[in-house]
């Protein structure tokens, strides 16, 4: 069992990296649009940030739980 929650936990970790990197795409997409009249646009992409932040957090706590 105990191999069962580690490849769990690499196979966490590998897919809580792979969001990190696309949190920080979906941020730098809002730069362009930053000073711009399109504050309902970068508001969205903002938001798109902060959901992918909070679901990278989740898998990180999971990863936390399974050591």
């Amino acid at each position: 069992m105990a191999g069962s929650t580690e490849s769990t936990a690499h196979e966490l970790a590998t897919i809580a990296d792979n969001i990190g990197q696309y949190r920080s795409r979906v941020a730098a997409l809002a730069e362009a649009h930053l000073g711009t009249d399109r504050d309902d646009f970068v508001s969205a992409i903002h938001e798109a940030e902060r959901q992918i932040r909070i679901a990278e957090r989740g898998l990180l706590r999971a990863i936390k739980t399974a050591s």
